[in-house]
C-alpha cells in the first residue's frame, strides 16, 4: 500500500553564525551540530531584511531545510532538488517554499526525491563579498540523498546565482543538472563594485555606532556593531530596488567579467538544464503610477544602465524597436487595452521584459545548445486569477505552479491545477533522469530538447501544452543581444 507520509527537517545550520569576525566574510561551514538533539520541526529564521518583524529575522540564519519521503534510510541515495530562493537579493527566505506537493508527486509516480532549500545573507551583508553557501548540499547524504545526483535550481535571484555557477567548472562538484526559472547571469546588470557605493554609504550611515568612523575602520566597526543596528542599516540601504546584487569581483571571483563575455570566452559547463521565463516578466518592475512618455522611458534606460553612459544611439534604436504602440506593449497580446494606466506603461514593461529576461533566456539557452548541452526551454503563459490584469503573466507567477501551492494565491481553476501537476511531473522526471520525458506519472506531451537548428519552447498554458518556436520579437531581442555589454550583461 502506497503511503505519502513525509518528513520535514527545518532550520539546520550549514554554517557558523555570521556575526562578529564572521560578519561580511564568506560562510564558514559548520562541521557538527552544537548538541546531540536539535529541534528541526520548523524553518529557521530569515536573514536580516525589511518587511518582517524583528523576531522573525536573525543573523544566525544560514540554514537548510529538507523535505523527504518517510521511512527512508541514509543510504537510500535519492536524487536531490537543491532550491535557492529569489526576490532581488534583498528579501524572502526558504520558508516561502513548501515542497510537500513536490515530494507527494514524486512518490506517487514512483520516483521519490529529496528537496533541499537554503537561506543566504541578503543586501549589504550578502553581496559585497558574495557570501552564498552552496556547500550545504553535502548535508543531504545524512538524510537519504545522493550528493552525486543534485539538481541546482531556483527562481529569479536564485536562478541568477545558479546559472552563474554553471559558468564555473567547479559547479560539477556541486550538482549534475539545473532548473532555472526567470533568472539568468545577465538578468541583473553587473556593474563594478563602486556602482553601488551610495547604497553601501547609506548602510554604514544607518548603523548608529559607525556613523563617524574613518573609512579605514568601517569594516572593523561593522563587525563589532550590535545586530539591531545592522538590521536598521539593512532596512535603510535596501529601500531602493536592486540596491545590492552581483558585481564584477576580479579574476578569481563569481563575476570576473560581464556574463556575456564569460560565455564568449569560456563555454558553459556541460550539465543539462531546464530554463524558462514568464510572458510578461517586466510588469513586475515597472511603476504603474508613473505617466510614461517615450522621452521618460529613454531617460529611465539611461539611468538604469549607466555609467558609463548608455549611448544615445542605443537608446534611440531601442525606442524605435519598442515604440509606444499599445498593441505591441506588455502585457503582450492585450491589444489597445491600457488598464487605466499611462499608455507608455506597456512600452516600459515590454522593454523590461526583453532586456532583463527574454534576451537573456534566449542567449543563455542558445549558447548552451550551440555547445551541445542538453537543455529544455519553457514559456510560462498561464494567467493567475489573483494577479492584477495589468500585470499579465508577471515575474514570479510560476512559483505556486512549481510547488503545487495554488491555494496560497486562491487559484481554483481546474486548468491551473492540471498545469501545476504537469509541471511538477516534468521537473521531478528531470531531477531523477535528467530528462523531463521519463514516461512515468501524469500523461503529458513530449518536451523536445532545445537545439541549434530547432529552437523550441514548451508553452505552459493550462491544458494547452504545446511547443512554440523561440522566435518571438526576433529583431528587437537580437538587437538587445548585440548590445549586452552596454546593458552590463
Amino acid at each position: 500500500m502506497l503511503t505519502l507520509s513525509q518528513d520535514f527537517f527545518g532550520g539546520i545550520p550549514y554554517a557558523e553564525a555570521p556575526v562578529g569576525s564572521l560578519r561580511l566574510a564568506p560562510p564558514v561551514l559548520k562541521p557538527t551540530p552544537e548538541s546531540v538533539i536539535f529541534n528541526a520541526t520548523k524553518f529557521g529564521k530569515a536573514c536580516l531584511q525589511g518587511g518582517l518583524a524583528a523576531e522573525e529575522v536573525s543573523e544566525d540564519c544560514l540554514s537548510i531545510n529538507i523535505f523527504r519521503p518517510s521511512n527512508i534510510s541514509y543510504d537510500s541515495l535519492l536524487p536531490v532538488l537543491f532550491w535557492t530562493h529569489g526576490s532581488g537579493f534583498a528579501i524572502s527566505s526558504s520558508a516561502m517554499f513548501n515542497a510537500s506537493a513536490i515530494i507527494s508527486q514524486s512518490m506517487m509516480r514512483g520516483t521519490p526525491i529529496l528537496f533541499v532549500s537554503i537561506n543566504y545573507r541578503l543586501g549589504p551583508l550578502g553581496w559585497p563579498q558574495g557570501a552564498l553557501g552552496f556547500n550545504g548540499y553535502n548535508r543531504t547524504s545524512a538524510f537519504g540523498g545522493d550528493k552525486n545526483k543534485v539538481t541546482i535550481g531556483g527562481p529569479s535571484a536564485g536562478a541568477i546565482m545558479s546559472t552563474t555557477l554553471f559558468m564555473h567548472p567547479y559547479v560539477t562538484t556541486l550538482g549534475r543538472a539545473g532548473i532555472f526559472e526567470s533568472g539568468f547571469p545577465g538578468t541583473s546588470p553587473v556593474f563594478n563594485a563602486t556602482h553601488r557605493q551610495s547604497s553601501w554609504d547609506i548602510f554604514v550611515a544607518s548603523v548608529a555606532s559607525c556613523q563617524n568612523v574613518t573609512t579605514d575602520n568601517v569594516i572593523d566597526c561593522l563587525k563589532s556593531a550590535d545586530t539591531s543596528e545592522i538590521l536598521q542599516g539593512v532596512i535603510d540601504s535596501t529601500a531602493e530596488a536592486q540596491a545590492f546584487g552581483p558585481a564584477l569581483d576580479g579574476p578569481e571571483g563569481f563575476f570576473p567579467d560581464l556574463p556575456s563575455n564569460m560565455l564568449a570566452n569560456g563555454p558553459i559547463v556541460n550539465l543539462p538544464f531546464i530554463s524558462g521565463q514568464n510572458k510578461d516578466e517586466g510588469t513586475h518592475f515597472v511603476d504603474p503610477t508613473v505617466n510614461y512618455t517615450t522621452t521618460l522611458v529613454g531617460l529611465v534606460l539611461q539611468e538604469q544602465f549607466s555609467p558609463p553612459i548608455l549611448p544615445q544611439t542605443t537608446i534611440n534604436e531601442m525606442l524605435e524597436l519598442y515604440p509606444d504602440i499599445l498593441a505591441l506593449g506588455c502585457p503582450f497580446g492585450t491589444g489597445s487595452e491600457t488598464f487605466g494606466l499611462s499608455p507608455g506603461y506597456k512600452e516600459a514593461a515590454a522593454l523590461a521584459t526583453d532586456i532583463d529576461f527574454s534576451s537573456q533566456r534566449r542567449f543563455w539557452t542558445q549558447t548552451a545548445a550551440n555547445a551541445s548541452v542538453n537543455t529544455y526551454g519553457y514559456y510560462f503563459n498561464q494567467e493567475t486569477s489573483s494577479t492584477a490584469p495589468e500585470l499579465g503573466v508577471t515575474h514570479g507567477d510560476q512559483v505556486p505552479y512549481t510547488f503545487g501551492t495554488l491555494a496560497s494565491v486562491n487559484e481554483t481553476d481546474p486548468a491551473a491545477i492540471f498545469l501545476s501537476e504537469v509541471m511538477i511531473n516534468y521537473f521531478v522526471s528531470f531531477v531523477n533522469s535528467l530528462d523531463p520525458n521519463d514516461g512515468l506519472g501524469l500523461s503529458r506531451p513530449q518536451w523536445p530538447s532545445y537545439l541549434p537548428d530547432d529552437q523550441i519552447l514548451m508553452q505552459f498554458n493550462g491544458t494547452n501544452l504545446t511547443t512554440i518556436p523561440d522566435d518571438f520579437r526576433g529583431e528587437p531581442i537580437a538587437y538587445i543581444t548585440s548590445q549586452m555589454s552596454a546593458f552590463h550583461q
